[in-house]
């Protein structure tokens, strides 16, 4: 399996961030593609089995919007297929999150899948169920090559329905340095997942828990 090691960090203001972007030379990971609308739908056991051992199985399907063209006439969709665990940790740490100092570090494994209809058919009949969605529009940046210490780094800006966030993704050296000239420190690292932010945010705000979906989106 592949290791990622990533963190969050909430964004409040959200043009300056994008200031801040520009300055340290923060660059469209892709040629045309300036925002990405992810719709990831989460499986489980009925007796969530899964999240038990702080696993994860999600079918995330991609639709980006492209420079100079309608949300109706977007490019073809890509569907990914992701399963996370927690990598090796000391018996005392929780099993929700393994966390490696002030980072979240998992393993991953991704594929590519054709379509998600037959898969969350395949996962149906197994006895799993997609119990919680949620949506957002990722933005993906890459510093310039000239920058050797952000090498193999990613910035992803997330505009939620819970606000705005960054995922600062690579070496630990890199997400430090990314971060401390974005403005940041690592008092500000976040490593709770998009779930468990969901259920506090429903929390303040006396809402009863659902699916972490845009409310005005057809």
């Amino acid at each position: 399996m592949a290791r990622e090691t990533e963190i969050k960090l909430r964004i409040s203001d959200v043009p300056a961030f994008r200031r801040a972007l520009k300055r340290i030379g923060a660059r469209l990971a892709g040629p045309g593609t300036s925002k990405v609308h992810e719709e990831n739908v989460v499986f489980d056991t009925p007796q969530g089995g899964l999240a038990k051992h702080g696993q994860l199985l999600r079918i995330r399907t991609e639709t980006p919007e492209l420079r100079g063209e309608s949300k109706t006439t977007a490019s073809k969709q890509r569907v990914v297929l992701t399963f996370k665990q927690p990598m090796a940790r000391p018996a005392s740490a929780g099993a929700e999150n393994a966390s490696f100092g002030p980072y979240k570090v998992r393993e991953e494994i991704e594929v590519d899948v054709a379509e998600a209809g037959n898969l969350t058919r395949i996962f149906e009949g197994l006895g799993m169920k997609g119990w919680f969605r949620y949506e957002k529009y990722r933005t993906t940046f890459r510093m310039p090559a000239s920058k050797a210490w952000a090498r193999g780094l990613l910035i992803e800006l997330d505009e939620t329905p819970i606000g705005t966030f960054v995922e600062l993704e690579g070496p630990a050296a890199a997400i430090d340095r990314a971060a401390e000239e974005l403005g940041f420190s690592k008092h500000d690292y976040v490593l709770k997942n998009y779930l468990r932010l969901y259920m506090e945010d429903c929390r303040r705000k006396g809402r009863e828990p659902s699916h972490m979906v845009f409310t005005n989106r057809k």
